[in-house]
């Protein structure tokens, strides 16, 4: 079957051609780029937490009264926490993974070098902080109870003597090099020794600048306000919410419990607003395929409408049906293909401009790979009915309409 003819039949209707092309285009664009946006938020929300998420429940209190001793009261509270039947382990914490706020400092592996300082995400936590957090120890060992230091002033900088670091920050820190035993040195040339190095772990933030440089010290916070990382029995975190609430604000302390939540808050919290692009873009790109289609088999129909007697002829003097829908569906895909072929342009230079504008990672050619299949079978799926509609056409029509 020559390409010419139908070529020639195709644009006596140049609009429609044309607008059923650029449509076609801008799909291929828009889908192409929204499907590659779509895959890096979900994985973006699907990275490893580093954290027994599902069972960790989180609890704030604020003391209050000159009769309040922070220290003192987060003792008490440990010990009432740990006695709950389900709590697995239970540690004092300033900060909460994925929470979207927190405490972060300057760290080095020599005193005074601030150009070569790595930033990370540190967490006060007591002996218990590795445990309560269900973090997973690559080497070395979780901080023991002589360790674990009292911070009475927020003004107070005195650096801990031991620290526990993740994979990431090590790696960030001392490259190859074995961290364990080395010395890591805050802002102000203070030192203290790694005596562990744990699974990566996400830090307060969630942007994708690195997000598992995070750093356990052995301290517990000044206050007045207290926090605490609760982890439970698989499956029993939102059973132990209430029970754990009760139980404190039962204890009679100078003190009052502001929350009790599980992790699962922050991290639906963290991802709300890339779960909702996910959606939105989703939505986008189904609408545009549905009103690709749409068009295609509108353009389709329109061409078997107003070629009922050319079609009629062929098929009087010898066109087969299946020759009929081969015609419509061969013109279909040049027409698809010149459509993909303008929209990859137009795919990559969107991709371009979104990779400058909002900082996202550079277009993967493969989605566009992937975009220009669907939309040539896509093109010839919609093309189809039309095309069985104009094979049904019997040969009498041709002498009908002379």
């Amino acid at each position: 079957m020559e390409i010419r003819p139908i070529l020639s039949a195709m644009f006596r209707n140049k609009t429609g051609v044309v607008l059923v092309g650029l449509q076609i285009a801008l799909t291929l664009a828009v889908v192409a780029n929204s499907a590659f946006i779509i895959m890096n938020r979900v994985d973006l929300i699907n990275r490893p937490k580093g954290i027994d998420s599902e069972n960790l429940v989180f609890a704030q209190s604020y003391g209050y009264g000159p009769s309040y001793d922070q220290k003192e009261t987060v003792r008490l509270d440990l010990d009432l926490i740990r006695s709950i039947p389900g709590v697995v382990a239970a540690s004092t914490t300033n900060g909460i993974p994925m929470s979207g706020g927190g405490s972060q400092n300057g760290y080095g592996k020599t005193a005074g070098d601030t150009k070569a300082a790595v930033t990370g995400n540190f967490y006060e936590v007591d002996e218990q902080g590795v445990a309560a957090m269900g973090v997973k120890m690559v080497e070395g060992r979780a901080f023991n109870k002589e360790e674990v230091q009292y911070n009475p002033s927020s003004t107070n900088t005195d650096f801990v003597p031991s620290a526990i670091l993740t994979r990431s920050m090590a790696k960030a820190l001392y490259g190859d090099e074995p961290a364990l035993g080395k010395l890591l040195y805050d802002n102000l040339g203070q030192s203290a020794v790694v005596v562990g190095v744990m699974e990566d772990v996400m830090n307060a933030w969630v942007t994708p600048e690195a997000p598992f440089n995070v750093v356990f010290v052995p301290r517990i916070a000044s206050g007045p306000t207290a926090r605490y990382a609760i982890r439970t029995e698989p499956g029993r975190g939102d059973e132990l919410i209430a029970e754990i609430e009760k139980r404190l604000s039962a204890a009679n302390l100078p003190r009052a419990v502001t929350w009790v939540r599980p992790h699962s808050y922050y991290v639906e919290k963290a991802y709300r607003s890339d779960r909702r692009m996910v959606t939105y873009l989703g939505v986008i790109v189904g609408l545009m395929i549905v009103i690709t289609a749409l068009g295609i088999v509108g353009l389709a129909t329109f061409q078997v409408n107003v070629r009922t007697k050319q079609i009629g002829t062929r098929r009087a003097v010898g066109a087969r049906r299946i020759d009929i829908i081969r015609y419509f569906m061969l013109e279909n895909w040049l027409l698809t293909s010149g459509g993909v072929l303008a929209g990859a342009v137009f795919a990559f230079a969107l991709g371009q401009w979104l990779s400058s504008a909002f900082a996202l990672p550079r277009l993967d050619f493969n989605y566009v790979l992937a975009g220009i299949a669907l939309l040539l079978v896509l093109g010839q799926l919609a093309v189809f009915l039309p095309a069985r509609r104009a094979a049904a056409i019997p040969p009498a029509i041709a002498t009908r309409t002379v």
